[in-house]
């Protein structure tokens, strides 16, 4: 499972707690600057998790669009795991669609 994180500077124990939930590749965008993606999200991206609290409003935006368009799930949290981790729960979508198994 592959999972794009958009914004924060620092994950701190992201990472390592999605590694539990069966995430095996993550690509991190910082969310300072609009042209961090210029090249799209990439074409294996299962869900993306979004920071709110640390992202370009610019960014955020053509992040949402592309998502939409290609029926990614997003996320929108703030950056700490009991955050994401309460989103992810509340997201039908990114459960029956990704697969993902919470507890």
């Amino acid at each position: 499972m592959f999972v794009l994180i958009v914004g924060g500077d620092h994950l701190g124990n992201i990472p390592r707690e999605l590694d539990k939930l069966g995430v095996d590749y993550i690509r991190h965008v910082t969310g300072r600057s609009g042209q961090k993606i210029n090249g799209g999200i990439p074409e294996t991206v299962d869900f993306i998790i979004v920071l709110y609290d640390y992202v370009n409003h610019n960014l955020a935006n053509k992040i949402k669009k592309c998502a939409f368009n290609r029926r990614i799930p997003v996320v929108y949290a703030k950056r700490s795991w009991s955050s994401i981790y309460r989103k992810m729960k509340e997201s039908q979508t990114l459960r029956y669609k990704v697969g993902l198994q919470l507890l």
